[in-house]
């Protein structure tokens, strides 16, 4: 039995500094640009307080574990035995993403106690810790302490939730921290404020057999929030095939004595537009963990079913819910292959929801994924997690043999240890198949598509399939999640509605042909703001054939790029993003309800090449009737800059290419 007494270990944020430590005086460590600065001390406990461009964003913080062990060790945290700093400066080349190559330069140092290390880190974009445990046998985790204090009264946009179920949230707006209601949840990452101008943000990386963590205010600021430890478990929730937590251990999780904690990281700029591109999650995240052969690992575009009720208004085949068969998804094949579009995801339906095995008498599944093949598109598969967790490598084995492509698998709902290490597990089982993963209704990530670059997406975002139901898939929100969400990964926001409708002319339709808000330039810029691996098409091939010029673009926008530039940006407001594939670039721009103009300053293209973009922008009367639009083509070069309107909740999107 475990003894109830617990030890407790506090440790600090830290980031390096070179110079020797002097028992008793504080450990200080500095970005290698030198814009943040992190005080450590370690008396009675660790505590930390951070600063950037010498302004306190982080007052003195104590941070922590409360480990439970067999036998009750005399004193865990002890003098300081070692300080080890370290100066790196290297590259990382990820498979794919929204650039080629990330710097990854830092300056860290490592605190060795007797029987914990603190290993601190500071990069350009941010700060980071995290603690490794040297003991022998296992142990319980009971509490981590993880305390954010704060200098001053910031507003905060924050996930707000009252459960640990729940990742697919609207973001509210706080105009000051003691507006939030005391022990108010929110999940990872938030984002701070400040009356200067400093925006700050509270996340964490590398999270793996470990629960995730919430944020949760204080007098003082934020603390960490853990889910316990699942004691029992049973399906329930929405349809009955969700795993649901019944009751709870009294820690968080079970771990060995030699273990590497996840980091926690606090990310500050001036400047809105660095929100946008920090990789600082990824950089923290463990390596590439599939070995061999990796070329199956192909991001791309996907046509889809679910959202528009897999009704085609004019097609030569009855369509609609109750009409899907092969020669219905035959239809969306050869609508992906006459447009190059990677893939075809067909959603829930094709098989029982708990058997697999059990397909649907009217789609031959293992006959689409031939068809698809000789047209050159793959297939991805729907499922639930609790569909595979008892026969994981059989269903696995056999949507493989078929000669699927990837799953898409739904209704995690849950981030406590055992269900993120089940989302890893999957992802490494998944990969022995050759199968790319597309999650959804999970938690947000953190990392894990570094080690597993397989997993093409994570869902946990409020998303286009909102439409159906409510008003909060909206222009405002679209120009928020971007800042704060995808700091962590891409998302699946299943964007490409061409029934586009102002304010005036929305409402949400349940079932059939669903509208989206905002105009059809604001739906185009997605596929460029929006980091998302497998890009979903999610409107009817009949409404897209409608649009040629539509068409053109979607076809040759691709998901992944070498290089992204945020041109202009502000959190709440708008994003003007450019990012470059090869020789050709791609421009998206976004605003929220507020109609407004954007200069796109043309400067970023290599001098003496002459392009043609292809603009696509709002029609003068596209505030009323959303649907409007033009497009047109002209010459530009390095020197150029153009001024576009964009209407209320609109946007553009321009194609760059050498002529």
């Amino acid at each position: 039995m475990y003894d109830v007494r617990t030890i407790i270990f506090c440790f600090i944020f830290l980031f390096f500094i070179c110079a020797g430590y002097v028992k008793g005086n504080p450990i200080t460590l500095h970005s290698p640009d030198s814009v943040f600065r992190i005080r450590i001390n370690c008396k009675d406990y660790i505590c930390y307080n951070l600063f950037y461009k010498d302004k306190e964003v982080i007052k003195p913080s104590h941070i922590g574990l409360e480990i439970q062990k067999r036998e009750m060790r005399k004193k865990l945290f002890s003098d300081i035995e070692k300080v080890t700093y370290n100066n790196y400066r290297g590259k990382i080349y990820p498979l794919y993403g929204k650039f080629k190559e990330l710097d990854d330069s830092y300056n860290e140092v490592t605190i060795d106690f007797d029987l914990f290390s603190v290993n601190f880190r500071a990069y350009n974009e941010g700060v980071a810790y995290r603690f490794i445990t040297k003991m022998d046998g296992e142990m319980l985790v009971v509490n981590e302490i993880a305390n954010f204090n704060l200098p001053d009264n910031p507003s905060v946009i924050l996930p707000e939730t009252d459960n640990y179920t729940s990742w697919e949230l609207m973001y509210v707006d706080y105009a000051s921290h003691t507006s939030i209601r005391d022990n108010k949840r929110s999940i990872t990452p938030i984002l701070l404020n400040r009356k200067d101008g400093v925006k700050v943000v509270i996340n964490e990386s590398d999270v793996r057999n470990y629960p995730g963590m919430y944020l949760v205010k204080n007098r003082q600021g934020f603390t960490g929030d853990f889910a316990l430890y699942p004691d029992s478990v049973s399906l329930g929730s929405w349809g009955n095939f969700v795993s649901v937590v019944m009751s709870r251990k009294d820690y968080i999780a079970e771990v060995d004595g030699y273990n590497t904690f996840p980091w926690r990281i606090v990310s500050a700029t001036d400047d809105d537009r660095q929100l946008l591109t920090n990789e600082l999650v990824y950089k923290l995240a463990t390596p590439l963990q599939i070995g061999g052969d990796v070329s199956w690992i192909k991001p791309g575009k996907a046509v889809w079913e679910w959202w528009h009720d897999a009704m085609l208004p004019d097609a030569p085949i009855p369509s609609g819910m109750e009409n899907r068969n092969t020669v219905l998804y035959k239809y969306y094949i050869d609508f992906a292959a006459e447009y190059g579009f990677e893939y075809l995801l067909i959603d829930a339906g094709w098989s029982n929801i708990f058997e697999l095995s059990r397909t649907n008498e009217n789609i031959d599944i293992p006959g689409l994924i031939e068809y698809g093949k000789s047209k050159n598109v793959g297939i991805f598969l729907w499922c639930t997690s609790t569909s595979l967790k008892n026969n994981a490598d059989t269903y696995l084995k056999m949507i493989s043999n078929w000669g699927a492509v990837g799953i898409k698998v739904d209704f995690f709902d849950r981030d406590d240890q055992l269900e993120m290490k089940w989302y890893e597990t999957l992802a490494a089982k998944a990969a022995d198949y050759k199968l790319m993963v597309n999650y959804h209704g999970c938690s947000k990530p953190t990392g894990l598509q570094r080690a597993y670059p397989n997993i093409v997406n994570f869902e946990s975002v409020r998303g286009a399939e909102c439409s159906k139901w409510d008003l909060t898939a909206n222009p405002k929100h679209h120009v928020v999640f971007p800042f704060i969400r995808m700091l962590n990964g891409s998302i699946d926001y299943t964007p490409g509605s061409m029934r586009n409708a102002s304010p005036q002319l929305f409402k949400p339709i349940g079932e059939g042909m669903p509208l989206s808000q905002g105009t059809r330039c604001h739906q185009l810029a997605m596929y460029v703001v929006y980091d998302q691996y497998l890009a979903m098409l999610c409107d009817a091939p009949t409404e897209y054939r409608k649009f040629p010029n539509i068409m053109e673009f979607l076809a040759n926008v691709p998901v992944t790029f070498d290089h992204t530039r945020v041109l202009e940006a502000k959190v709440g407001e708008y994003i003007v993003t450019a990012k470059q594939n090869g020789s050709s670039w791609f421009i998206g721009g976004m605003t929220n309800w507020e109609a407004r103009d954007a200069v796109i300053d043309f400067s970023f293209l290599p001098k003496n090449v002459s392009y043609i973009a292809t603009i696509y922008r709002d029609g003068e009367n596209a505030n009323l009737y959303a649907e409007q639009y033009t497009c047109e083509k002209m010459e530009v070069s390095y020197t150029d800059k153009i001024s576009l309107r964009m209407a209320q909740g609109g946007g553009f999107a321009i194609m760059v290419k050498p002529r």
